[in-house]
């Protein structure tokens, strides 16, 4: 049986990790975190594709793909989180669990990143905890498939 599919999305600005911020995010890269996933869902038995983009359009499109192709997915709308309704559509519209995740804890930050719109249709929500919200995520998503199977 081939290993259950997890897509790590990334929105826009994280190709910038490492660079932008790093009192907020930190100085390890998009690179690094990828790493952290692959290394994190092989010792799981989960198989992951990493993806970011700074498209609205994009992000939406991949995660109407997952319908077809993922287990689950694991999501970093990072600013869409406060804007997109359309995203949030999108994962409502998913029969999978998805995992959202935030490198910083966006309650502690300006007021207008207090509310994401992607939380309402979110399996659950983990922010704050840094590149071990994606390792947190990912395990949340192991945990839940095997639920899944043993009902």
């Amino acid at each position: 049986m081939a290993a259950p599919l997890i897509l790590v999305l990334n929105g826009p600005n994280l190709n910038l990790l490492g660079t932008r911020e790093p009192e907020i995010y930190g100085t390890a890269t998009l690179d690094d975190l990828e790493t952290l996933c692959a290394e994190t869902a092989e010792g799981l038995g989960l198989a992951i594709e990493c993806r970011q983009t700074n498209l609205e359009g994009e992000l939406i499109t991949w995660v109407q793909e997952a319908r077809e192709r993922a287990a689950g997915v694991v999501i970093n709308p990072a600013g869409y989180s406060h804007t997109s309704v359309a995203l949030m559509d999108a994962i409502s519209a998913l029969e999978i669990p998805v995992i959202e995740v935030h490198l910083s804890n966006i309650h502690k930050r300006e007021s207008f990143r207090h509310h994401s719109y992607v939380s309402h249709a979110a399996t659950g929500v983990i922010c704050g905890l840094g590149f071990a919200g994606y390792r947190l995520a990912l395990i949340a998503l192991s945990d839940i498939l095997e639920e899944e199977d043993d009902q």
